[in-house]
């Protein structure tokens, strides 16, 4: 469904913060999306939620949140990745600015185009861009775009931001750390999951941003093993969530995940997540 947007406020009176929007980041297979889902419909009781889907290649998101996909993506605004591959190219060879300068003003949920937002309630989705035809190249200019949007991106005192990345760790080498206030590590329970959480909390201290680590899809026996690699690895869990099938099947069904449970854990991360991003 196409969004109809937020009320619009405006004027001297319309109080705009810098937090918090949050980038969720970890292995592929480990529940980011999941959770994205999860903490959007949670945060959706206090106010508006804007998802930013920062993946290229994951086309699940919509159905978990129970949306359509959005019309356009916000590449397919700025006229194509053509058109944005041209101004990273301008940048790189000095004709531009440093870094491309892809909007003209602060963005907002309140200003982006209805057809670049597909939305469920008060949660509100938008997508950067998605790969779309075989040997179209890389993927550098979303990577680049999802920088600058972040970067662009004003958040009402009402709203929060969930990024959704793809998985792994490349973007932190494409500075989408710079648009974010706070980043969650999720760890499934795999060596892979922690080695890469490891890295990628060094990298969150090189770039001066706080982040949190919450384990997914944990039993009663990976748990306590989890917890104790983490530990070792100098990383402590804000969070933990145990394997749900409710939550398999309705990813495997591709449906809304809906009220799933795990309310009280989800408002206690949010906690930490809003005290973390304020200090």
């Amino acid at each position: 469904m196409q969004a109809k947007g937020p009320e619009k406020r405006s004027g001297p009176n319309r109080e705009v913060r810098a937090l918090p929007k949050v980038l969720v980041s970890g292995r592929g297979g480990s529940g980011k999306s999941t959770l994205v889902s999860l903490m959007s419909r949670s945060l959706s009781k206090r106010g508006p939620v804007l998802v930013v889907d920062a993946d290229e290649s994951n086309l699940g998101l919509p159905s978990m949140l129970g949306v359509d996909p959005p019309t356009r993506s916000v590449m397919d605004w700025l006229g194509g990745k053509g058109a944005v591959r041209e101004k990273l190219f301008a940048a790189l060879r000095g004709v531009g600015r440093e870094s491309p300068c892809f909007f003209e003003s602060p963005v907002t949920l309140i200003s982006l185009p209805r057809d670049c937002l597909s939305s469920y309630g008060n949660i509100y989705l938008v997508r950067i861009g998605k790969i779309e035809h075989s040997m179209e190249g890389c993927a550098c200019p979303m990577g680049a775009l999802a920088r600058g949007f972040l970067k662009s991106l004003l958040v009402d005192s009402s709203e929060w931001v969930l990024v959704d990345t793809e998985a792994g760790i490349e973007h932190f080498g494409r500075g989408i750390l710079e648009g974010v206030d706070t980043v969650l590590l999720v760890v499934d329970p795999s060596r892979e999951a922690v080695i890469l959480a490891e890295k990628a909390a060094r990298l969150c201290r090189e770039a001066d941003k706080p982040f949190l680590v919450v384990a997914n899809r944990v039993d009663t026996g990976s748990e306590p093993i989890l917890q104790n690699m983490l530990l070792s690895a100098g990383l402590r869990t804000a969070a933990s969530f145990p394997y749900s099938p409710d939550i398999a099947q309705s990813n495997l069904e591709g449906s809304h995940l809906g009220e799933l449970g795990e309310e009280e854990t989800l408002r206690e991360l949010i906690s930490k997540m809003e005290a973390v991003a304020t200090r």
